[in-house]
């Protein structure tokens, strides 16, 4: 290997351990932070879902904050900005359009994220996700977007329930507790595109 290939070599490999030293140091805080009175017992039950990963569940119960606050579904929906966009007019009936997209586009990301992991690892998501692209093969992003927001309402409720916390997910001095399941992973084509096509649904 010449010189210079060596030392370019090592630069590389001295930076991705300072990366992986760093994701490790945010994933300690992102544990610290959901082991606090406030969000434990909640976490504990979203990590139990499949898909659902440390970072999402964390993301999801800190950008939504007090969730006593939604009423409904509706109002989780269009908090997340994947409820259907309305146009309405004296002259025309309602219709539907485009998600509209309002709200944390970052905890969209990770809800198509876990979508996508879903799909592959949970009968029933993947059950109403084919069920949805046989109604319209040319759009799956629209059922992908149904199934996020499906996601989005199932960590809804079950963060607002209180359970007791599986034993099985208890912290030990190996690492922070991880779900069960699968981790979300990105779906056909890519990260990005996945994501930006759920957003666009």
């Amino acid at each position: 290997m010449a010189p210079g290939a060596s030392v370019a070599l090592g630069s590389k490999l001295r930076e991705i351990q300072f990366i992986e030293a760093e994701l490790r140091r945010l994933d300690e805080h992102v544990i610290a932070l959901a082991m606090t009175d406030r969000y434990r017992t909640a976490f504990y039950e979203l990590i139990r879902l499949k898909g659902v990963g440390n970072l999402t569940a964390m993301l999801f119960l800190t950008e939504l904050g007090d969730l006593s606050r939604f009423k409904n579904r509706k109002q989780i929906a269009a908090f997340l900005g994947l409820a259907p966009s309305t146009y309405e007019s004296g002259q025309a009936d309602d219709r539907k359009g485009h998600i509209t997209r309002q709200g944390p586009a970052r905890v969209r990301k990770l809800l198509c994220q876990a979508t996508w992991a879903r799909v592959r690892t949970d009968e029933q998501t993947r059950a109403v996700y084919e069920r949805l692209v046989q109604r319209n093969p040319k759009h799956k992003k629209i059922a992908v977007v149904a199934c996020m927001r499906r996601l989005g309402i199932q960590m809804w409720h079950r963060a607002q329930n209180h359970p007791r916390p599986d034993a099985s997910l208890r912290l030990d001095k190996t690492g922070p507790p991880r779900s069960p399941f699968a981790v979300a992973r990105p779906g056909p084509g890519g990260e990005g595109r996945a994501t930006a096509k759920a957003e666009r649904g």
